[in-house]
């Protein structure tokens, strides 16, 4: 991937994870509307509340997205993390704007997470969206006229990204009671129906289409989120497919050199500028994200960046020394992306694609070639595939004109192709029969309102054009999972593998995709989504023992236009010991389904979410990011979807839902798992691939290591007896409409008698707003203080976020671990007053609630997204209510957690950079397990009290604080607090234990600060990372320095200003930035930002050590310290210059000093994200965050309203005050090298009994000193 920014960024939020870790089970279905992923209840401990080594671990990207990655966390293509096991989450549908935004991308991709560019989801970033209280109902006897001809007023829908919308949940009353169609419309004929179903489905009303005469194709869509900001993308129809034998990585070299060697991409830089790139099977897509005009004199950028855009695409600079710089970094991105993780996804692909060029076209290529080819073997294949005709430009932003868009389109690109079109058409050894895989020409795919089509007369085209896209691609011939499609069962594959830890299997049917262009095709979808989503919840409950039998169970189904079709997976992971029992357990569960079907009720419950959800989507349809619509209509047009906006896809399965029964509902989902319920019949479709990872040692305990033995036959045998086993129908299950009713709530105000109070002593007054941000504060007489915004910014939804005090900081010595296991056992138990976890579950789906829990090493925070439609807000508030005073605490629960902690501690050795993570952060704490994963003997010392002890005595009031923000009332929201929150028990101090133990950086200097770990592996990979001590946010040192009274001191240096006045003025801002507290936030971010720029352009693209390097501090907030570190990947042989130079780059700021523009494209970085993110809910939170909290005085309404000034008025003199309270000097900074390959470590001499004795890890040998972290694609 291939990526650039005005500046690079530093992330200081923790990242999400779509990894799935406990026993969860997972659901997907793709829709080609914009619509939500599926009812899922699943909780989820998302990774900013995990250890900081774990934090820091890297991953690769997707293994058929190959691409550049810089120090940007903004880029499009950004490596999720896996982290320790996930707490449950209760998870309702989540809609599409919630998947690109925050929480776990459900939607298109395939549990196996490898089609598809990943993105991470810091908590910072956008809210979902909610809906607007619609109760339409589109389909009746007064609008289907006959199928005959008469025109059906069916709505006028439009998707966006990869779900469709559901509608409304204002249902007649009784419709899913009566599941007769002719019941509820006796008028309403069989012709009637087919011919509405027949009907195509509307296009998007404001996507624009067109055709230069070169053969470029283009389309343009108004967008007006982010404001004053657009995406240029431009995709070229080539990737690894394309490749011949010795070909094969040149399609990424290409992608390399032709962005990176762009002159003109690199002038806009300084203009605030984004910029990236990626390869995969069929297409090479350069993408721009810019604002609409420079910021100083309002020159139009779309002219420049389409400059840029025609440059790399088609008129690059093949340089020898950019072809060695980037065959260099290349090189380093195959080792960087070749973890265990993408090997086990590349072992997948080549099973499941095996009877195709799929399986042998990885977009990285291979390295023996990649090693080979010069300048003008690349050239040759630019030419015969990167040409306008073969290209599809795509625009969408904040544009007004689109006359004004088409014409600066034709002025850049309009000649180009047209001379010296020479190249000669592909040959028939070289391509097959792909065409109708090919992104669809503009007849087909590309189904737009022929009213917003522009092109020219194609009688003129073959005169002019030569060079046409190819109508046939390289052969991909799919054997198909279908009845009687192929006789040849091919037996279930295993891959084995040293640093595997678990077990999964993976059962894959392949079919080809069905085009979504009618009614009748979204409604199949909808059934299909329905019909799936109840098994994720069946499974997920049913099992949940203190040995589980699995640790998940994932079932997707989804479209993929990077592959050319439909894939089911069914993917089971389990412990090695109970692997027979998780695949009977599974295949079980699919067979009870499919034999039975959906009962009522599911179908009620399910349907009824989906159409909240995807209401709540529509109403957001002017809050939707022009990314998420971008990468919707791409994915689309590949797959020959028609393209709805969000309004029209809602409306549009509003129109169908009336129409599905629960027979057709249990029939077409029954035609999905057939694969798998009627595995080895004879009339049953094949499975694609059946493909086992196993480990090739498991953990016995009392005995060690022993070796794991499987073979396919024994797989086989698993699966059948999942087959044979009796199965009865599944039970109603009753679900609660609420937690409290109106009479315990009245009796709890009786009780309790919440009111409002003064905020402090100090300020007697009980209600403080601002009405420039529009915050207020509050605080309830049980001492619980609240903040709250009125926003609309994301109609009729809300989110909360409860934060308390103390997290894995207030651990004690006796009891290590207590606080993370804790959170997750009260997680695990799921349970609340009477009901039970799959009652609070469905609670949650049927009021389309989202609740998180977390732990982090100050604090423990439940955050919950909601509707205010339905009372959604007064469950959410229900919800928070009974967690704090009625939560249930279980010993199976405490079990399960301790039991997934207890085998991600022994996976930590089969990472290499969790393992030096691991062993930095204990070097560079001084050994403190609050910051590393609780090890076996911590966790076996622990019980269920001490755990709940160490989480509970947290939740008091004074200690606590909740933050919302949301489309409510004042009375509304106040109303809310004083009936939940105010009724929480009072304050405890004096049960209360204050402080925890003293935090301390390892004395220096010391032997440990330089550590080296050797990794046994089949395959040679290097990272390494450096880290040293930094003050926290505000100021403040670990050894009890305030460092705010010192700079306070000072003197401001003059500036060359010409006039007094404007001297003055500038001073009196600098002066104001110094007494502010945010003082060392603002600066260190704004240094981040400096040194990711410096890092990349010294380490990877001047000496070529590595193809990712990143810099990324830790600020916190209530402990008084911090910390920076710097994550590289390498190759062995260049891992240690690699640190040597980004040792040189921290330290050598001093002797190269800041420049001017280096600091404004920081500033403009930071301050175009602030703006990007300031309409989302979800980042509001975290303004709110600590107004009131008491562990953080110095947070107060300045650090949000001041924010951007202060950002502004930040002098270099500044940047400089903060750089030099980072320890970079020998003494204080610690590295750790790691290195993982067949020969790695040997000749060295080390105690492996005396490193177990230490909570060390058998297998990992270490040396002298150190840490290795994650390595992240940035910008």
């Amino acid at each position: 991937m291939a990526s650039s920014s005005s500046s690079s960024v530093v992330s200081i939020n923790r990242w999400d994870s779509s990894s799935s870790r406990g026993r969860r089970s997972i659901v997907r279905v793709n829709i080609p509307v914009p619509a939500a992923s599926l009812p899922f209840t699943r909780f989820h401990l998302p990774p900013s509340l995990t250890p900081a080594a774990v934090r820091w671990k890297g991953e690769v990207r997707n293994r058929n997205t190959i691409g550049l990655a810089f120090q940007n966390k903004n880029n499009n293509s950004i490596r999720k993390k896996k982290s320790e096991p996930k707490a449950r989450k209760w998870n309702p549908p989540v809609s599409h704007s919630q998947q690109f935004k925050q929480w776990i991308p459900y939607c298109s991709h395939l549990s196996r997470n490898c089609y598809q560019k990943t993105t991470s989801f810091p908590l910072t970033r956008s809210a979902p969206t909610f809906f607007l209280d619609k109760s339409c109902f589109p389909l009746s006897i007064h609008k289907l006229n006959t199928a005959s001809g008469n025109r059906i007023c069916a709505p006028c829908a439009t998707v966006g990204p990869d779900e469709p919308h559901a509608a409304s949940t204002t249902w007649p009353d009784g419709l899913l009671e009566k599941q007769d169609f002719d019941s509820l419309y006796p008028q309403l004929q069989t012709t009637e129906l087919e011919g509405f179903l027949s009907t195509e489905l509307p296009s998007h009303p404001m996507l624009h289409r067109g055709q230069l005469k070169n053969g470029l194709r283009y389309l343009i869509l108004p967008n007006k989120v982010p404001p004053n900001r657009f995406e240029a993308h431009m995709e070229v129809h080539v990737g690894s497919i394309d490749e011949e034998d010795d070909e094969q990585g040149i399609a990424h070299m290409i992608e390399h050199v032709a962005f990176l060697g762009s002159k003109k991409r690199e002038k806009l830089l300084g203009t605030g500028a984004r910029s990236n790139a990626y390869t995969d099977f069929l297409h090479t897509v350069f993408h721009i994200h810019s604002p609409t005009c420079t910021k100083d004199s309002d020159e139009d950028l779309l002219p420049l960046v389409l400059d840029a855009l025609n440059e790399i695409a088609f008129h690059p600079k093949f340089l020898s020394s950019r072809v060695e710089k980037e065959r260099r970094a290349i090189l380093s991105e195959l080792q960087m992306m070749n973890t265990i993780e993408y090997r086990v996804d590349c072992q997948l692909l080549q099973h499941l694609h095996s009877e195709n060029k799929l399986s042998k076209r990885f977009p990285i290529g291979l390295e023996e070639q990649i090693k080979k080819w010069d300048a003008d073997k690349i050239r040759k294949f630019h030419e015969r595939w990167y040409f306008p005709a073969n290209a599809t430009l795509y625009i969408v932003g904040d544009i007004d004109n689109i006359s004004e868009t088409i014409y600066q389109i034709e002025a850049v690109f309009e000649q180009t192709g047209l001379k010296n079109q020479t190249a000669s058409p592909p040959t028939s050894s070289a391509f097959g029969a792909m065409a109708k895989f090919l992104v669809p020409k503009l007849s087909a795919g590309f189904a737009g309102s022929l009213s917003h089509e522009s092109s020219f007369n194609s009688a003129d085209q073959s005169k002019i054009v030569k060079n046409e896209r190819h109508a046939v691609r390289p052969p991909v011939k799919h054997n198909w999972s279908l009845p009687g499609h192929n006789t040849d069962m091919k037996p279930p594959q295993i891959f084995q593998h040293e640093l595997l830890q678990n077990f999964s299997i993976n059962m894959f049917c392949k079919i080809p995709v069905n085009k979504v262009r009618t009614f009748g095709d979204l409604r199949n979808v909808l059934m299909k989504r329905i019909f799936l989503s109840s098994l994720h919840f069946r499974i997920n409950t049913r099992y949940k023992s203190s040995n589980p039998l699995f640790t998940s169970v994932e079932l997707d189904h989804s479209d993929s236009g990077r592959e050319g079709c439909t894939v089911t997976t069914l993917t089971v992971t389990a412990e090695p010991k109970n692997w027979q029992s998780a695949i009977k357990v599974a295949v079980q569960e699919v067979r009870r389904l499919k034999e039975f079907g959906v009962t009522k009720g599911e179908l009620t419950r399910y349907m009824d979410a989906l159409l909240k959800d995807s209401e709540q989507l529509a109403a957001m349809i002017d809050n939707v990011s022009s990314v998420d619509n971008l990468d919707f209509i791409m994915e689309s047009d590949a797959l020959g979807h028609t393209v709805m906006d969000q309004r029209q896809g809602h409306e549009s399965l509003m129109a169908v839902a009336g129409t599905v029964t629960l027979d057709e509902v249990n029939s077409i989902g029954a035609q999905v798992l057939e694969f798998i319920s009627d595995f080895g019949k004879p009339t049953a479709p094949l499975p694609a691939a059946v493909v086992a990872c196993v480990p090739k040692k498991v953990h016995v305990d009392g005995i060690g290591e022993t070796e794991f033995k499987i073979t396919s036959s024994e797989i086989t045998a698993a699966i059948k007896s999942g087959l044979e086993e009796t199965i009865e129908a599944e039970p109603e299950l009753e679900v609660p409409k609420e937690l409290m009713s109106p009479v315990q709530l009245q009796e709890l105000r009786m009780q309790r008698r919440p009111s409002f109070i003064p905020l402090s002593p100090e300020i007697n007054v009980a209600k403080v707003q601002d009405k420039e941000t529009g915050i207020t504060q509050r605080r309830l007489s049980n001492g619980i203080p609240v903040n709250y915004k009125i926003s609309k910014n994301e109609a009729r939804g809300g989110v909360m976020r409860l934060i308390v005090g103390g997290g894995r900081a207030a651990e004690t010595s006796d009891a290590k671990g207590a606080v993370i296991l804790g959170v997750r056992t009260l997680s695990e138990s799921g349970r609340v007053g009477n009901f039970s976890r799959e009652q609070v579950e469905l609670f949650c789906v049927n009021h389309l609630i989202n609740c998180s829990l977390e732990s982090t090493e100050e604090f423990i925070s439940m955050e919950f997204r909601f509707t205010l439609r339905d009372n959604g807000m007064h469950a959410a508030f229900q919800l928070l209510h009974m967690v704090l005073e009625h939560s249930v605490w279980l010993e199976d629960a405490f079990d399960r957690a301790r039991q997934l902690y207890l085998s991600y501690y022994r996976s930590i050795p089969k990472s290499l950079e969790r393992s030096t993570a691991h062993k930095l952060m204990l070097a560079m704490m001084n050994g403190d397990e609050r910051f590393v994963e609780p090890t076996p003997k911590s966790l076996q010392n622990l019980t269920l009290k001490s755990v709940k002890d160490a989480v509970m005595n947290q939740f008091i009031g004074d200690n606590m604080e909740v933050s919302i923000v949301g489309d409510f009332s004042e009375e509304e929201i106040e109303s809310c607090i004083l009936d939940y929150l105010g009724t929480v028990r009072a304050s405890r101090d004096a049960e209360r234990e204050h402080g925890f133990s003293p935090i301390l950086f390892r004395p220096s200097p010391s032997d440990l600060q330089f550590q080296q770990v050797f990794l046994k592996d089949t395959d040679e990979r290097a990272c390494a990372y450096i880290a040293g001590p930094a003050p926290n946010r505000w100021g403040f040192t670990v050894d009890g320095k305030d460092l705010l009274e010192s700079v306070g001191d000072v003197p401001i240096a003059d500036d060359a200003q010409p006039d007094s006045e404007g001297k003055d003025v500038q001073k009196d801002l600098r002066r104001e930035l110094r007494g502010h507290p945010l003082f060392f936030g603002i600066t260190m971010g704004l240094l981040a930002e400096v040194i990711n720029s410096r890092l990349f352009t010294t380490v990877r693209d001047s000496l070529g050590l590595t193809y990712d390097v990143s810099f990324e501090l830790n600020l916190f907030d209530r402990l008084k310290l911090g910390w920076y570190v710097i994550s590289v990947t390498s190759t062995p042989s260049k891992v240690y210059k690699a640190v040597d130079a980004c040792k040189n780059v921290l330290r050598g700021l001093h002797t190269n000093k800041i420049a001017p523009r280096e600091l404004d494209r920081a500033k403009r970085t930071l301050l175009m994200r602030h703006e990007a993110e300031i309409k989302s809910n979800a980042y509001w939170l975290g303004l709110l965050a600590h107004l009131q909290a008491s562990s953080v005085p110095r947070k107060g309404i300045s650090c949000v309203k001041e924010l951007t000034s202060l950002y502004e008025a930040a002098s270099i003199e500044d940047i400089y005050l903060a750089y030099d309270q980072l320890k970079v000097d020998e003494d204080s900074l610690y590295s750790c090298i790691g290195i993982a390959g067949a020969h790695a470590g040997e000749g060295t001499v080390a105690s492996l009994e005396e490193e177990e004795s230490n909570e060390g890890f058998q297998g990992v040998i270490p040396v002298g000193r150190g840490l290795s972290t994650m390595t992240r694609p940035t910008t």
